[in-house]
């Protein structure tokens, strides 16, 4: 008996602080430094814009949490904050988890970054090795696979334009590499293969489920930046997960997925901007965010809230208008 009328009053707890929690956002002074996502070494570079951004998703999230929680026996839901690379998850994220701080309802933010089964370097590595694998083998079942092609290809790699589509046009032969290599580059994406997608649902199932504290993964950019920190989660309502993934179809426990919509161009100026990886202009970094973008396209429908990249909630369908 007293278990239960423990959950009501929390339940009626939560849902007055949801209540007030608009009004008192709204006049919420932002900090140049507030708490950011878990992953080690991630800088975030907050702007106006992404306060305004987060400042117009907040109503719409309350509302969704206020569904959310009320069914939830622990009051708790999971939030997933998803984009392109460079779109500002991590700041946006880190806002919405400040904003919710402040009006009294509990928020720790994780990054998906975390989760992948290899460190950056080794993934950037796997990748690249994933989509010429796959063109060279895409050379072979054309029966394309002659000595002058073979060199041709060696000297595209070396050069690291393997993956620039111009070769489409003046050689016809490279279609069989660059569209077998692209196929297997996308199976690799954002797929068990890369990322270990159940572990991160565990997570979110273990948290939805009231678990008190839980082991999260941190991972860095060399070998040994890898271990798991022990989080106390027992005053914590949201869980927000910031991830180009968040909205995959590999996950089951997200309650809330929030779409940070931009072209795959908005997204490489945006990462140029930050310096955050070596070659950004390179045709196979091209590829990976026009590959991330589309299946970011295929998931959209299931987005509780879509904000434009000028910073408008938009509908499914006028998102699918902007894409095309």
């Amino acid at each position: 008996m007293n278990t239960e009328y423990n959950k009501i009053t929390d339940l009626n707890g939560a849902l007055e602080k949801l209540n007030n929690a608009v009004d008192m956002v709204n006049d919420l002074a932002i900090p140049e430094d507030i708490p950011h996502g878990d992953m080690p070494g991630d800088k975030i570079e907050i702007g106006e814009s992404h306060i305004a951004k987060a400042r117009t998703i907040f109503p719409l999230l309350v509302e969704e949490l206020r569904q959310v929680m009320t069914a939830n026996p622990y009051n708790r839901a999971v939030v997933a904050v998803c984009g392109g690379s460079g779109v500002g998850k991590s700041e946006i994220a880190s806002l919405l988890s400040y904003m919710l701080e402040s009006a009294g309802i509990g928020s720790y933010t994780m990054s998906g970054d975390n989760y992948p089964h290899r460190i950056p370097m080794y993934n950037d590595a796997e990748r690249l090795h994933t989509f010429r694998k796959c063109g060279i083998r895409g050379m072979v079942d054309a029966g394309v696979m002659t000595p002058e092609n073979v060199q041709k290809i060696r000297e595209l790699q070396e050069a690291e334009d393997d993956a620039n589509k111009a070769h489409l046009d003046t050689d016809t032969w490279f279609r069989s590499y660059f569209e077998a290599g692209a196929k297997g580059l996308n199976d690799y994406l954002g797929t068990p293969n890369e990322t270990d997608f159940a572990e991160v649902d565990q997570i979110m199932k273990a948290f939805k489920d009231g678990a008190d504290s839980l082991y999260f993964k941190r991972m860095g950019r060399d070998e040994a930046s890898l271990w798991y920190d022990k989080i106390d989660l027992t005053d914590k309502n949201v869980l927000i997960v910031e991830w180009t993934h968040g909205n995959s179809d590999y996950m089951s426990q997200v309650d809330v997925p929030i779409l940070l919509n931009s072209t795959p161009q908005e997204t490489l100026e945006h990462r140029r901007s930050r310096n955050r990886d070596g070659k950004l202009d390179s045709p196979f970094t091209t590829l990976v965010l026009e590959l991330e973008q589309q299946k970011l396209v295929d998931q959209a429908h299931k987005a509780r809230i879509i904000i434009s990249k000028a910073g408008d909630i938009i509908s499914f369908d006028e998102f699918q208008k902007l894409m095309k």
